[in-house]
């Protein structure tokens, strides 16, 4: 099958009760990709025009699963942006105490937010930044231009690490069960790589409103990174 365009189909970890074991072993497994896939090294390069503000900035994760992973980016920022505060905002919120006591430790403040993004995007006040890792495949192109609407509206720096859609990412997809992930996973990696992005696909979503500077390319071997910045702000690299 051409990976020339975009096909998003179900995942199967989006329909299971959250505690169903086959979801809590596939969010493991998930976890050990980020790590392999090298997300929150990724993530937190994108994010580095904060460690130039002044303050505490405010961030807002889309789809934050159980929050592990912003937690790892936020011990790779701490040095330079000792103090933030993170809404961590997912439809089923499963972020533990124990997670939550991690940004604690290094001065940071993350809250739980339990609610469709798009909805709450609707609503939410200005922040610093927004950021979203392996989420925003699962939409198609008209409800991705939409969400991509309100995060403009809501913020002056969007990042983004998605999976890339590509040969050598697909048949990586296929060999996630030599690290001993499960059936969901391995279900889930191959349609998660053929709903990637490549090119400057997400680029053509963003709205057409002067005054932003967008950064679209391969930040990883298997991902794909998307920075949008207001114009006159410092600048991320890829």
């Amino acid at each position: 099958m051409s990976l020339a365009l975009r096909r998003v189909d179900p995942e199967w970890l989006d329909d299971l009760p959250p505690d169903d074991p086959q979801a809590l072993g596939s969010r493991r497994d998930l976890a050990r990709l980020n790590r392999v896939m090298m997300q929150a090294g990724a993530m937190a390069r994108l994010l580095r025009p904060l460690e130039r503000m002044r303050g505490t900035p405010r961030i807002l994760e889309l789809g934050s699963g159980d929050g592990s992973f912003m937690l790892r980016v936020a011990r790779m920022m701490a040095r330079r942006v000792p103090s933030a505060e993170v809404m961590l905002l997912d439809r089923g919120a499963t972020t533990t105490h124990a997670t939550l006591s991690g940004f604690r430790q290094i001065g940071w403040r993350a809250t739980p937010v339990e609610s469709d993004a798009l909805d709450h995007l609707r609503t939410t006040p200005q922040v610093d930044a927004i950021c979203a890792n392996l989420f925003l495949h699962h939409f198609d192109d008209a409800p991705l231009t939409q969400l991509l609407s309100q995060v403009a509206r809501c913020t002056g720096l969007f990042a983004a690490c998605e999976p890339r859609r590509d040969t050598v990412s697909l048949a990586a997809s296929r060999l996630v069960g030599a690290i001993g992930c499960n059936a969901v996973t391995r279900h889930d990696a191959v349609v998660s790589v053929r709903a990637g992005f490549r090119d400057a696909e997400l680029s053509r979503l963003w709205p057409p409103a002067p005054g932003w500077v967008l950064r679209e390319s391969r930040v990883g071997p298997f991902t794909h990174g998307f920075v949008a910045q207001r114009d006159g702000e410092p600048h991320a690299s890829l």
